[in-house]
């Protein structure tokens, strides 16, 4: 019985002590576990390299008729007939009304008879002053004879003048009577319906918009145009030669216009309601894509950042002092600097104050950073397709979007 008590006692010992080195055991390894030391983050970074970069800037514009032309009748009648479509484009010289000629016709022909008379009269008076004339030389017909006789022929001289200036006008009031379009257009719906009396009240029929070459208005507001000076005093922007910007046209389903248009007007002054200043565009038209009143974008080219500094977007943190971007040392080890930012290009930012050529910035790997920590970098490779034309990336958006 004793033996027993003492081998359960011996075991119960042992158990303790195994369990007592195994937990030193662990003990060991979590101390030398915990005190490796830590792998250092990989991070993509890419160098800047300052280089000359085309800007472009996009506008909300409207189109407009670069000649708009009210179709007038310029004598009263009633008018017989529309006899274009309503809508179509019509083309120089093309008839569009018809008034009822009869009255007219009637007033020329009655005027070529008066003319008719007045030449009959002056023959007569010519005859006279010819008889009278030697007979007065001859003194068989008194001064005052022939002064008559020269009064008379004069007479009749003017008023076969003013028959003829009376031949003229019945007959420009009988042209009249045929409304045709002054310029190649397309025409609006027809103000006066068939054998409705025309006089100076209603006298419009219709307007004829010229489409070729189409006029684009557009506004930039104080604010923009300030900004855009500043830039250029600063050298952060270059205007094109001869302040020539080429202006490109987007559609609403964000295709952009085949031709390209001048800047041919800008307002002198501001417009005291809005703040804005109004620019016009002139674009080649042929075949009639862009019609009056229509809303497009457009997009100003030609302007020039120079020796420029561009980040891809997501280089650019933002904190409570403004934003910043993890720059990488010689020593491999990173560091924030604060930054000032422009516009977006592309997926790229403009850097105007905070970076130089040669610093090398952190793209890829950011949330894990804090100041002067060891990093391992490899280079950046931004694989997305950028898309085509699209030079200011929130405008270009907005601009598909319809908005």
């Amino acid at each position: 019985m004793g033996l027993i008590r003492r081998n359960l006692v011996v075991r119960f010992w042992s158990a303790i002590a195994v369990c007592i080195c195994t937990a030193l055991f662990l003990s060991g390894c979590k101390k030398e576990q915990a005190v490796a030391p830590a792998q250092p983050p990989v991070v993509s970074v890419v160098e800047v390299t300052p280089k000359d970069v085309p800007v472009s800037i996009e506008y909300v514009a409207q189109t407009q008729s670069s000649h708009l032309v009210n179709v007038q009748a310029r004598v009263s009648g009633f008018l017989d007939k529309r006899v274009y479509t309503e809508g179509e484009i019509v083309k120089q010289g093309q008839v569009l009304f018809l008034m009822d000629p009869k009255p007219f016709q009637a007033q020329l022909t009655q005027a070529i008879a008066a003319l008719s008379m007045q030449k009959a009269s002056l023959e007569t008076a010519r005859s006279n002053l010819a008889r009278t004339k030697p007979l007065a030389e001859q003194k068989a017909l008194s001064q005052k004879d022939l002064d008559d006789a020269k009064g008379q022929f004069e007479s009749a001289s003017a008023s076969v003048e003013q028959s003829s200036a009376q031949v003229e006008t019945a007959r420009l009031n009988l042209s009249y009577t045929t409304i045709s379009s002054p310029v190649t257009g397309v025409t609006s719906a027809a103000q006066q319906t068939d054998g409705t009396y025309i006089s100076t009240n209603n006298s419009l029929l219709t307007t004829v918009a010229v489409l070729s070459p189409m006029w684009v208005n557009f506004s930039i507001s104080e604010n923009e145009m300030q900004k855009f000076r500043n830039q250029v005093d600063k050298g952060l922007m270059q205007r094109p030669k001869d302040d020539s910007y080429i202006v490109e046209i987007i559609l609403v389903d964000g295709s952009i216009y085949p031709h390209t248009g001048r800047i041919t007007f800008a307002d002198p002054s501001y417009n005291s309601q809005t703040g804005t200043f109004l620019i016009r565009a002139s674009v080649d038209n042929p075949k009639g894509v862009l019609r009056p009143n229509q809303y497009v974008r457009v997009r100003l080219k030609g302007a020039i950042r120079p020796r420029a500094i561009l980040v891809p977007q997501a280089a650019i943190q933002q904190g409570p002092k403004g934003h910043f971007v993890w720059v990488l040392g010689k020593d491999d080890k990173v560091d924030q600097r604060p930054v000032v930012v422009g516009d977006w290009h592309e997926n790229d930012w403009f850097i105007f104050e905070g970076l130089s050529s040669g610093d090398r910035v952190v793209v890829e790997g950011t949330l894990s950073l804090r100041s002067d920590i060891l990093v391992t970098a490899k280079p950046y490779s931004d694989s997305r397709e950028v898309p085509a034309a699209a030079d200011n990336k929130p405008k270009a958006n907005a601009a598909k979007s319809g908005k």
